[in-house]
């Protein structure tokens, strides 16, 4: 066999990525808008229709929904400002200025968002020939086209669905948290160097940007479930990932919080081990169980099976138990110590107080409570956001008995 370019192995082994993706589907939509513009106006060069398409067309399909109507918006009030100002006023350096203000303001009051640069853009070429009121009309067309095109495209060939990224995302996140844990627990019982510790506190700051970056793809992942026909429950699937991420995020603060802790202990204790070596021992089995616990937790979150979600929660389950069971030997130890030789009192209580917050926040009962909270919050802004529709759905909305016993009856007859 020839050898096969480097680039194109990449290529083939990133096409499910949603870069990839998302250039493949605007490159064809902007072609499919070109070949129509051409075909329905006399424009020789009718590349706003593309140009539209290629903004329109985004990588979720209610992305799309919302960015083309307001391009469309934008270019129509931008069109429309320009065809005013020619007919009072034409074209000078004044009137170029008080139309490129006019045409900021006015996208502001229509809300063109993004695309409040477009308003302007718009106006300034159609007021910068002749004929305007014929390239107004001509202008509106085209970004019609393109918008159209790009709306029906992504209605036949729908977007992928982006929760597999994000609960990728959300794993790798949960798999570095589980290192720095078992790092910080990493041999207590010997002598640890300031700058050792001060180093696992700099990583676990740094978690603050792994939090944003899985953010990012579960926004992208929550715009992909919405108005999606692939998708049967969007709202759980939504939520499941949304609270799961909180839950980790809360706990990379208590690890900021807790390998600041042993930072100020190494700092006190510099020529000696950081713990005795009964303490260190159940301390190390502590961290280990907190790590795992936080391993099941994102496991459990982005497992779309109910025989593998089970699993995962008898797993969850399991370490949370024993690490609670280690905790107290802990602290039972620690107390000891402390009756004996008071010294930083308070940074040990401190490292206990921090390992039972992430204990409680990864708890399963904890985290069914949470997501029940969160559907009823989504619910209820939903009915008040809409209300009729919410109305609507509730009186016609069968459950799942009635419509079986339904449809039995009407086979039976």
């Amino acid at each position: 066999m020839p050898d096969v370019p480097g680039p194109v192995i990449e290529f083939v082994k990133r096409r499910r990525e949603p870069a990839v993706v998302q250039a493949l589907r605007s490159t064809a939509a902007a072609t499919i808008a070109y070949a129509t513009a051409l075909w329905l106006t006399d424009a020789r060069a009718p590349l706003l229709a593309p140009l539209t398409a290629l903004l329109v067309v985004q990588v979720t399909l209610y992305a799309t929904l919302t960015s083309g109507i307001t391009r469309v918006n934008a270019v129509v009030a931008g069109v429309t400002i320009a065809v005013g100002f020619s007919a009072l006023v034409g074209l000078s350096w004044w009137s170029l200025g008080l139309l490129i203000l006019t045409s900021l303001a006015v996208g502001h009051l229509v809300r063109a968002g993004d695309f409040i640069p477009e308003v302007a853009i718009s106006a300034m070429l159609v007021l910068g020939v002749s004929h305007a009121t014929d390239l107004a009309l001509s202008r509106v067309l085209e970004t019609l086209i393109g918008a159209i095109v790009g709306l029906l495209f992504n209605f036949l060939f729908v977007p992928p669905v982006w929760v597999q990224p994000a609960e990728e995302a959300l794993v790798d996140l949960a798999g570095r948290m589980r290192r720095l844990l078992l790092h910080m627990g990493e041999s207590p019982g010997v002598h640890t160097p300031v700058q050792r510790a001060a180093a696992r506190l700099h990583e676990a700051r740094r978690l603050d940007n792994d939090i944003v970056q899985v953010d990012a793809a579960l926004v992208q992942a929550e715009e992909s479930l919405r108005l999606n026909p692939r998708v049967k429950e969007a709202l759980l699937s939504r939520v499941v990932l949304r609270t799961g991420l909180d839950t980790l995020e809360i706990c990379t603060s208590v690890m900021r919080s807790m390998s600041r802790t042993l930072t100020d202990l190494a700092r006190h204790r510099e020529d000696e081990p950081l713990f005795p070596a009964d303490v260190a021992a159940e301390l190390e089995e502590l961290f280990e169980h907190i790590a795992e616990s936080v391993r099941s937790f994102a496991v459990l979150v982005t497992s779309p099976l109910s025989a593998s979600s089970e699993e995962a929660e008898d797993r969850l389950t399991k370490e949370l138990e024993a690490g609670r069971a280690s905790r107290e030997r802990v602290a039972r130890l620690m107390l000891a110590r402390v009756r004996e030789h008071p010294r930083q009192w308070h940074l040990l209580g401190a490292l206990l107080a921090e390992s039972d917050r992430m204990l409680d926040e990864l708890d399963v009962e904890k985290r069914s409570t949470r997501l029940a909270e969160e559907l009823d919050r989504y619910t209820r802004e939903e009915r008040d956001r809409h209300p009729r529709l919410y109305e609507f759905k509730r009186r016609f909305r069968l459950p799942r008995s009635r419509r079986r016993r339904r449809r039995r009856k009407r086979t039976e007859a």
